[in-house]
């Protein structure tokens, strides 16, 4: 039994976007929906001094938190492209299954269109180096809730998720700053059952005991922050993964498009690189052969 929640749990540790964001820690906290212009607004400017002071040496909010039956959370950012751009790149399913599978664990993602809406299939391996064949797969209607002038809204959704999660929603909001910068907002909730949190609670119990998250809860005796563990910290390691891969996503529109694809990949990795404590998996090397075979792979079965 207990073998048999290490490996559920492992599982569950890379499932998609399944662990995806914190939950910001304000008396306002909002689920993970779209909400409206104005709301988005009102909330960079709760936020401006947190993100202008934010100790993940960019413009980035990242917090965390739980519930009795399962997890949310919010990442709030400000990015270096104007909204129109963002607007342009994420409006469409088709370049988020582009961006997802950025990050290391997703090795396949595809859009089926249909006249009710487009539908996003994940595959996600519970470790870097597993082969697609043993991936799971996440199903995520997608929506654009708003696609105003001032303001862009993406939701997805998936009933259903591995090892007993359900309901899984995710959201993206963004308002422009400047004619040069966006604000964002990423959100993302899930659902899950008593087994599925064992499983969960049993690897950072063993496995995941060293791995931490972003939020400093102390010092330790070496006067170094301590950062904090456990579920928390899961959820805050998986939020930044995340928030990165959207970054980097952006950041290729400027490439010239036949080498947009490895200059992504360099940017994502580099990111992760300037958080080795929580973020490290593996070398450069590694990281592009491996996506390069898949981008091959999937080329071959089109």
């Amino acid at each position: 039994m207990n073998r048999l929640r290490v490996i559920a749990c492992r599982c569950l540790l890379r499932i998609g976007l399944g662990l995806a964001l914190g939950a910001l820690a304000l008396a306002s906290r909002a689920a993970p929906e779209a909400g409206s212009a104005q709301a988005l607004r009102d909330m960079q400017h709760q936020l401006a001094d947190a993100l202008a002071h934010s100790s993940l040496n960019r413009p980035v909010h990242l917090d965390s938190s739980e519930t009795s039956d399962g997890v949310q959370g919010d990442v709030y950012a400000i990015v270096d492209h104007p909204l129109d751009e963002v607007r342009d790149t994420l409006g469409d399913a088709a370049p988020w299954c582009e961006m997802l599978v950025l990050h290391i664990d997703n090795r396949r993602c595809r859009v089926t269109r249909r006249p009710e809406g487009d539908t996003l299939t994940l595959s996600v391996v519970r470790r870097y180096d597993k082969p697609v064949e043993q991936a799971i797969e996440i199903a995520f209607d997608w929506r654009n809730a708003s696609n105003a002038r001032d303001y862009l809204a993406i939701d997805l959704h998936a009933a259903a998720g591995p090892l007993g999660t359900r309901n899984h929603r995710v959201a993206l909001e963004a308002v422009a700053l400047n004619p040069r910068q966006t604000f964002l907002h990423f959100g993302y909730a899930y659902d899950h059952h008593m087994m599925a949190r064992l499983a969960t609670m049993a690897y950072l119990a063993t496995f995941g005991r060293h791995k931490v998250g972003f939020t400093v809860v102390g010092i330790d005796a070496e006067g170094r922050p301590a950062y904090i563990h456990g579920l928390r910290g899961l959820v805050e390691r998986n939020a930044m993964r995340y928030f990165l891969t959207l970054d980097a996503y952006l950041d290729g529109v400027a490439v010239p498009a036949p080498q947009r694809f490895e200059a992504r990949l360099h940017q994502w990795f580099g990111a992760i690189a300037q958080y080795p404590e929580q973020l490290d998996e593996t070398d450069l090397a590694t990281y592009l052969a491996l996506k390069r075979a898949d981008r091959e792979r999937e080329a071959a079965a089109r």
